[in-house]
């Protein structure tokens, strides 16, 4: 079942191109990640899924209904979790939680107290006193407390300490085991990668990649270092080998995936004693892609908007 979905979505403010053709689309107990560098266009994004701003054209819907016309509805049904908590300064953090949830008439106290101890938040303060780490936690826990069925979370774990982005980790593999969809923007690619079931990877206003890990894996590199009985020849003449280098007692390279066996065949001619392959990450996949598309698009001046 698709929750959200968007369809040749475009957005222009004046003569800049901010949005250029976003299609996307999050299933029923899906973890989907939205990554991209920053003016990338996922602000815009979810700014247009959340009913704030229109699109010039295209069409975003969530749970069938349109996200423009229909946001009121839609909101009864969904939470948000900016990047950039702004709340008021002279309620407490409790104080902000509990109007949250009598917002969306949630009655969950259980849960609540629940999140506050794990998130290890004093919710007695004024949060005009709390640090940016805590005013996350605030959003976090009003967001994670309510019964909604889609989590729009745009870079939830800005300020937490590694401990609580554990914790908030945790949090979301509960939702996805509840059935709940989650859209997570994110610049933490480590975990994007841990987290997400699908990936789409957007860069000035369009999707340059999406799927499943798996299947983009097969456009990056894995890193490989072996050491051998003989010295390894032929191998800086290999299609498919990329950075050969001497290291220690052995030599490092990167490989692509439809090199891989190929490869090994002819590695093993020299007796192999010891062979370390670390698989591709997300990071990979994404670094090589701004590369690339940086080498193939000419540098533009104006204003960007996340």
């Amino acid at each position: 079942m698709t929750v959200l979905k968007t369809k040749g979505i475009t957005k222009r403010f004046g003569k800049f191109q901010a949005l250029d053709g976003i299609d996307m689309d999050v299933q029923l107990g899906e973890i989907y990640g939205f990554i991209g560098p920053n003016g990338a266009g996922k602000s815009t994004t979810i700014r247009i899924l959340l009913g704030i701003i229109k699109a010039t054209s295209g069409k975003a819907e969530i749970f069938g209904k349109d996200t423009w016309k229909k946001a009121v509805s839609i909101h009864q049904h969904i939470a948000y979790v900016p990047g950039d908590v702004n709340i008021w300064p002279n309620l407490t953090g409790g104080e902000v939680i509990d109007l949250f949830l009598k917002l969306r008439g949630d009655k969950n106290t259980a849960k609540r107290e629940a999140l506050i101890r794990r998130f290890d938040l004093d919710p007695t303060k004024k949060c005009r006193t709390y640090s940016k780490g805590n005013l996350q936690k605030v959003a976090l826990i009003a967001a994670l407390a309510s019964d909604a069925d889609l989590f729009i979370l745009d870079e939830p774990t800005s300020g937490l300490d590694p401990l609580m982005e554990h914790v908030f980790q945790e949090c979301v593999l509960e939702l996805k085991e509840a059935s709940k969809s989650i859209l997570l923007s994110s610049h933490i690619l480590s975990e994007v990668e841990q987290l997400c079931d699908r990936v789409g990877i957007i860069r000035r206003g369009k999707i340059i990649e999406s799927g499943t890990l798996r299947e983009m894996r097969h456009l990056t590199r894995s890193q490989i270092y072996v050491e051998t009985k003989q010295s390894i020849t032929g191998l800086d003449s290999f299609q498919g080998v990329h950075n050969l280098t001497e290291r220690d007692a052995g030599i490092s390279f990167q490989a692509d995936s439809d090199a891989l066996d190929p490869l090994m065949q002819h590695i093993s001619q020299f007796g192999v004693i010891k062979l370390e392959s670390a698989p591709p990450t997300l990071e990979d996949l994404f670094m090589r892609h701004y590369q690339q598309q940086e080498q193939s698009t000419p540098a533009t001046g104006g204003i960007t908007h996340g």
